[in-house]
């Protein structure tokens, strides 16, 4: 049902169509292989932060306040690089290639770091190369792929989905040989090497057609770009984004902790769990990405929160043994698959030329809104339990669930 053929129906650069890169399949197997990267080591820091806890002396506050840092610096690039890569769209290839050198760097910084301060950098670093490389790559497939846009963002999703699994397995069975300093420093080769890669690869990213060039004025972009910040649907998607990313950054904070802590779980199973949570994602992203290109956003997205609501609430009873593993893997069937729903969703009522700011700016209310989530639920946990941290975690979802329910979005861009 998912073949390439679907993608290559709607993208079809005749003027470049001997060019291997500019063939549908190639520009989006190069940004997921590169989405994949940054996923894994982000997953794998996830995997190893019970040893950065122990490491650093941290409380589960103090643990979650990394997080909290990761969320920030996310949210900090966001705007401006929204608009950066805007004004820079005929160089999306080198920024692209950039976010992958930065990757790299700090996940060197993590592994290197002798003290907090050291280790809080590499992790910024990672966070905001990772969060300006969603910009100009969502928005590159948004134009190409018009009639599946969220076919298209849910198949880069999948290579984020790859690393997301495959990343906390791999460190997982590191630890038994490796420190966890070790493992990320080794981690650092692998994003440098692809952005010298990427250079060549996805060199024409940023490609648009002869039409689009005459419409984009420089008069038009700072009106189009005013409107956005006016836009009731558009703020209404970011609230439900933010809710979005505080339930999965609080999930994230405190089931490593409870692996550990509570139920004494060893490292490969600590990252087998937290693959089981994203493994699904893997199928489920481009089925519902195609559903929701079928049907619409709004009719995919309600019914996922609301799953996510309930499976959150299915972790108090079921907390340990097969039961946890079983609601683990059902939690993720729709945490990770929405996010490409509501890029698409996004990017469907704005016009072309503001593209990447409207992700900045959605993004950045979001990742700001997430930032305070991990102090929360590391606060929750260490004081009440993993019980409340579950139902914090599913009232997130739960007026998310409300608030996408009464959302407009049929919305058009002029």
């Amino acid at each position: 049902m998912y073949q390439w053929t679907d993608l290559v129906s709607v993208y079809n650069l005749t003027t470049m169509k001997h060019d291997v890169r500019d063939t549908s399949k190639f520009m989006i197997t190069a940004l997921a292989v590169g989405h994949s990267v940054f996923h894994w080591i982000l997953q794998s820091f996830v995997v190893v932060l019970p040893e950065i806890q122990s490491a650093f002396q941290l409380s589960a506050v103090g643990a979650g306040g990394i997080l909290s840092a990761r969320e920030l610096a996310s949210g900090a690039v966001r705007l401006p690089g929204g608009v950066l890569s805007d004004v820079l769209r005929k160089h999306w290839g080198l920024l692209l290639a950039a976010c992958l050198l930065i990757a790299g760097c700090g996940s060197l910084a993590i592994g290197l770091s002798p003290f907090y301060g050291v280790l809080l950098v590499g992790v910024a670093l990672v966070a905001m190369a990772h969060s300006l490389w969603h910009l100009p790559s969502s928005a590159a497939l948004s134009y190409h792929f018009p009639d599946k846009r969220g076919l298209a963002l849910a198949l880069h999703g999948v290579g984020g989905s790859v690393g997301d699994v495959a990343g906390p397995l791999m460190t997982g069975a590191l630890l038994v040989v490796l420190t966890w300093q070790g493992i990320l420093s080794v981690y650092a080769i692998i994003p440098i090497v692809l952005a010298i890669c990427a250079i060549w690869a996805i060199r024409n990213i940023g490609w648009i057609s002869a039409e689009d060039q005459s419409s984009n004025s420089k008069e038009s972009r700072p009106k189009m770009t005013a409107r956005l910040l006016t836009h009731p649907t558009l703020w209404g998607i970011t609230v439900v984004r933010g809710l979005r990313a505080m339930a999965l950054v609080a999930l994230l904070t405190t089931i490593p902790l409870y692996l550990e802590h509570d139920l004494g779980m060893n490292p490969f199973n600590r990252g087998l769990h937290i693959g089981l949570l994203i493994a699904i994602g893997l199928a489920a992203k481009p089925l519902a990405g195609h559903l929701s290109d079928r049907f619409s956003r709004k009719k995919v997205m309600v019914p996922g929160l609301a799953w996510s609501c309930a499976m959150a609430l299915l972790m108090v009873p079921f907390n340990d043994g097969l039961g946890l593993s079983i609601v683990i893997v059902l939690i993720g069937l729709f945490l990770y698959p929405d996010q490409p729903i509501l890029t698409a969703a996004t990017l469907e009522i704005v016009g072309r030329q503001v593209s990447a700011t409207a992700l900045g700016l959605v993004t950045f209310a979001s990742f700001i809104m997430s930032a305070i989530s991990p102090l929360i639920a590391g606060g929750l946990y260490q004081t009440f339990g993993m019980d409340s941290a579950m139902y914090f975690v599913a009232i997130l979802f739960a007026v998310a669930t409300l608030i996408m329910a009464g959302l407009n979005l049929t919305s058009r861009p002029d």
